[in-house]
């Protein structure tokens, strides 16, 4: 006799849709011959400078949990390169905690503030984690969306749409994953106006601010009048290339930070202690090797976004992080379709747009973290196919 154990589940679990880019990183792993552009990974190494300072903690024995908050000497690394690189001050005491991954530091986050109903602001197209972290925490995802044509940019006009008496927070991630979109100073201060307008706390994702291509990085949190309204989230997986490591850190005002420690120390205790070593080591001596590795990165955005675009892909030039986000509307197939084609027939992973959201609809995310000559086989295909469909229809 089977046990029906269905109705056992959670109501807000059993509503969460599975991840779309997991469904297709997937599908093509099971694929010989597939070039991957789908899942956001480094395909650097991580420095080896780093990986030796965590093997050197194990072979002394350093196996040990550290305090809840992580190694005090991260956290004071953390607080020198927040304050050196982004000028912005937070004590290593109190306010800096080291997370398992940045996805663990958004999800602190909100389980601190969010109260049941309470309505958090997710821009679209957004990094697919959001929406169900907030409703996780008990609160409601509100979807505000970009256009292409502010090359899907933040506009606070569109903030005051959707802003209502149970609105709490907005989550904002500059470089933006999936678009590549980097807000400027000045479009930052613009939104830092709303927030005071409305009295918001801002979760500021900046897992990608190592990876910003056009002039200087500028932190939420570094904006006049906005230290005391915003979580910044970060880590190390992507500008540091140590995504297995998940190893990320928040920063916050004593007090937000005080809960979200409550929170991290019943469900997580610490991170990893001999990945904690690694962090330190990137914090002090590989700094020159992300700035390598920003090059790199820069110098294939800038091919493959001009690719895309002689293949007939229109696509704004991404300002940060390791994604490019074109257009497929000329191609009359929706995000589904063409995804779901362009593996099938060419055995070129993307991740449809509509996942990160209905804004996203008619786009695809391309990950531009792949070898050149990785990426020049996949626009030979990708051109390939668009051939194809225009010759069908």
């Amino acid at each position: 006799m089977t046990t029906q154990t269905s109705h056992y589940l959670s109501n807000t679990v059993r509503n969460l849709k599975p991840s779309g880019i997991r469904r297709f990183f997937d599908l093509a792993a099971g694929m010989e011959g597939v070039i991957s552009l789908g899942v956001g990974e480094p395909d650097f190494v991580t420095p080896w400078s780093i990986r030796e300072a965590s093997i050197l903690s194990i072979e002394q024995g350093i196996t040990s949990y550290t305090g809840n908050a992580g190694l005090l000497e991260l956290r004071k690394e953390i607080s020198t390169y927040l304050s050196k690189s982004f000028h912005v001050d937070y004590r290593p005491e109190s306010e800096i905690i080291v997370t398992v991954g940045g996805s663990q530091a958004l999800d602190l986050a909100l389980r601190a503030i969010v109260n049941p109903g309470d309505e958090v602001i997710i821009v679209e197209p957004t990094f697919v984690s959001y929406g169900p972290l907030v409703s996780l925490a008990g609160g409601v995802p509100i979807p505000v969306h970009t256009k292409s044509e502010n090359e899907f940019k933040l506009q606070p006009e569109e903030i005051e749409k959707v802003v209502s008496n149970r609105t709490k927070a907005i989550i904002i991630c500059s470089p933006n994953n999936p678009t590549g979109t980097m807000l400027s100073k000045q479009e930052l201060v613009e939104i830092g106006k709303i927030v005071e307008k409305y009295n918001l706390l801002v979760i500021s994702d900046e897992i990608y601010a190592e990876l910003s291509y056009e002039g200087a990085y500028t932190s939420f949190s570094s904006l006049p009048g906005m230290f005391e309204r915003t979580i910044l989230v970060s880590g190390f997986s992507k500008g540091f290339a140590m995504t297995g490591w998940r190893l990320g850190y928040s920063a916050a005002p004593k007090e937000i930070s005080e809960a979200m420690l409550k929170v991290h120390q019943y469900t997580m205790m610490c991170a990893s202690t001999m990945a904690q070593y690694g962090a330190i080591e990137a914090l002090k001596n590989g700094i020159p090797e992300v700035e390598q590795m920003r090059k790199s990165y820069r110098q294939r955005r800038n091919y493959f976004v001009s690719s895309l675009q002689e293949i007939g892909l229109q696509c704004h030039i991404p300002g940060g992080a390791f994604y490019a986000f074109p257009s497929i509307s000329s191609t009359g197939l929706s995000s589904e379709e063409f995804a779901g084609k362009l593996l099938m027939e060419e055995k070129v992973a993307v991740v449809p747009g509509n996942v990160f959201g209905e804004s996203g609809e008619g786009y695809i995310r391309c990950s531009y973290a792949s070898s050149l000559e990785q990426l020049q086989e996949a626009i030979k295909r990708m051109g390939r196919f668009i051939a194809n469909i225009k010759k069908e229809s």
